[in-house]
């Protein structure tokens, strides 16, 4: 069974991590700390936070050793990433699982932290966050309750949180094939989860549900990339698949005689004669649900839900 996490709680300690890029706005380091003390925690910085060295938020041992610091503090209850972007993957053979898997803690974040989720799970067991990040939706203007609430309702009670879905979310759902299974969760940004096959981090998709999400990823490329996991063999070991909200995923106007995503998707995923449920409410949208990596969870096919069926922490 995954290790849970303790449950977050009122004043508990949020650390602040940058495991990838930089933020695009320094600034938003002090606003995610603003951010976080109004809604009830305390804070600590990662001491290379405010790094930056091109792409990358610090050198990959700065960035790593950030995280095993907020593993190796006791007064630290969370870690929260500031942004996604590129690099978390460069950091996997420099993390010390041991110490994490001694001192499991929630880790919240995704689009490039799919990187961190996956070997977390495959070398500590740990479940871990897919949710949103302080820099690029929590500390928006245009925030919507429903991604707080479902964020907070996850990771601050010992209880299943349920469907991922409310009534304004549920207009984009789609499904491509009917049915209902459950499972374990596994998933997060497909262009980042591809690229942990055939490595020592590749988690086990067996009897998995699969969730996957994308931004800016044309539908030949998306095709490129379900493919790939198709002739990996691991796209037949999952019993369902669920597609979040896709941004930028369709070819412009001007090009759209070529298929269209929704084509691509019945086409490699339809054959498998799995659940797959489409647009459902997370990845790059401000409707952004977190989603416990490892834990149980639904998914219901027939009236178009994701369903977390067990508390993901204690």
């Amino acid at each position: 069974m995954p290790i849970k996490p303790a449950r977050l709680k009122p004043g508990d300690c949020v650390g602040i991590v940058a495991p990838a890029s930089p933020p695009l706005d320094p600034d938003t380091i002090d606003r995610s700390v603003a951010f976080l003390k109004t809604i009830g925690f305390e804070t600590r910085l990662a001491p290379n936070v405010r790094k930056r060295l091109g792409f990358l938020a610090g050198t990959d041992r700065e960035r790593a050793g950030d995280l095993m610091h907020m593993f190796r503090d006791r007064d630290v209850q969370a870690i929260f990433c500031l942004r996604g972007g590129y690099g978390a993957g460069r950091l996997l053979s420099l993390l010390d699982y041991k110490i994490i898997r001694a001192n499991p803690k929630i880790l919240l974040g995704f689009s490039d932290i799919t990187a961190l989720h996956c070997a977390l799970l495959k070398k500590a067991n740990l479940i871990s966050f897919h949710g949103p990040m302080l820099s690029s939706t929590l500390i928006e203007k245009n925030l919507p309750p429903f991604t707080l609430q479902k964020l907070l309702r996850i990771v601050m009670h010992a209880m299943a949180a349920g469907s991922i879905c409310d009534r304004s979310s549920l207009k984009k759902v789609a499904i491509v094939r009917k049915g209902k299974v459950s499972g374990e969760l596994l998933g997060g940004n497909l262009s980042v989860l591809a690229t942990t096959l055939g490595t020592p981090y590749q988690p086990s998709f067996k009897g998995r549900i699969l969730f996957l999400e994308e931004l800016n990823e044309t539908p030949y490329r998306f095709d490129r990339l379900l493919t790939h996991l198709l002739n990996a063999g691991v796209l037949t070991q999952v019993a369902g698949i669920a597609i979040g909200i896709t941004k930028h995923c369709d070819e412009p106007r001007a090009k759209q005689k070529s298929q269209s995503l929704d084509d691509v998707l019945k086409d490699r995923l339809g054959p498998l004669g799995i659940p797959v449920v489409t647009g459902l409410p997370f990845g790059h949208t401000n409707l952004n649900a977190t989603l416990p990596q490892g834990a149980h969870a639904t998914l219901d096919a027939v009236n178009g839900d994701l369903i977390i069926t067990e508390p993901a922490v204690r």
